[in-house]
């Protein structure tokens, strides 16, 4: 169960499966799990998972206390309960939100950092919805990413048809096996090798060792003083990390949420009421 990369990308569609920042563009409202429809138009296929398993909950649910839990509460309460059973941290979720009337691609483009966007361009959208990157970015120490994601890293990532100088070696050329220089676009690997199924701080002691497997994990590193303390300090104390991560998460979930009269309470988590 994917669901930490599902949940937090609530709005729309991130760019090119940029699963790792867990960033919201109008609040956790379960836009992104909405299919493709007169007036909605989403492409949450390529860049998110997990979508049935959301479904089977939100049946049952539906079964036993009918217009009662909204999809965007499903979602936050199976964020933290499957980053609990992946040995990650607890949180207490404020629940009460209910469903968007709709859903942007163009806002997810817009607002969602992009896995080689610079450092400073990532700090600007985070800190746009009042975010910690670095906290953040540590989910990546569950998920997947698409080879399309990072393949300028390993071929042309200044332009002089180079690999990236801060991408370890053995690790690079590992990469290189199954993202060729053309096609393989969606080959998948997962963002931290180490413990790629265990919520841990092992991301962070990547990133230290030059594994750090998209650019905007890098660049935590080397281009900020203040951020690479970050990565250090999560890469030393594990439980600095989950307690960061938790705060983190709690107010990713607060950030704007349709409450009262505002969006609706969705019978089934893939369309509007009115769409059958």
């Amino acid at each position: 169960m994917r669901v930490p990369w599902v949940y937090h990308h609530c709005h729309g569609t991130p760019p090119t499966s940029y699963n790792t920042s867990l960033f919201c563009v109008q609040g956790c409202d379960a836009s992104v799990l909405l299919d493709n429809s007169t007036g909605i138009s989403t492409d949450h296929f390529h860049s998110a998972r997990g979508f049935k398993v959301i479904d089977e909950i939100k049946a049952a649910l539906e079964t036993a206390c009918p217009g009662t839990v909204s999809c965007a509460d499903i979602l936050a309460l199976a964020a933290r309960d499957s980053t609990v059973l992946v040995g990650g941290p607890y949180w207490d979720v404020p629940l009460g939100r209910r469903d968007s009337l709709g859903a942007s691609i163009q806002g997810s483009n817009n607002d969602i950092p992009a896995p080689n966007n610079t450092l400073p361009t990532i700090i600007t959208k985070f800190r746009r919805q009042g975010l910690d990157v670095v906290a953040l970015s540590g989910a990546h120490t569950i998920g997947l990413s698409r080879c399309t994601s990072f393949r300028q890293r390993l071929y042309n990532q200044t332009g002089n048809g180079m690999a990236d100088a801060t991408l370890e070696a053995s690790y690079a050329a590992r990469l290189r096996q199954g993202c060729p220089r053309s096609g393989g676009d969606g080959n998948l690997f997962p963002l931290d090798l180490a413990t790629p199924a265990r919520f841990a701080n092992l991301y962070f002691k990547n990133v230290l060792a030059g594994r750090g497997l998209l650019s905007s994990d890098e660049v935590l590193l080397t281009k900020s003083a203040e951020t690479a303390a970050l990565v250090k300090a999560y890469a030393d104390d594990v439980d600095l990390f989950f307690r960061h991560f938790a705060q983190s998460l709690v107010m990713m979930g607060n950030i704007s949420p349709l409450t009262g009269a505002q969006g609706e309470i969705r019978k089934n988590c893939r369309r509007l009421n009115g769409n059958h």
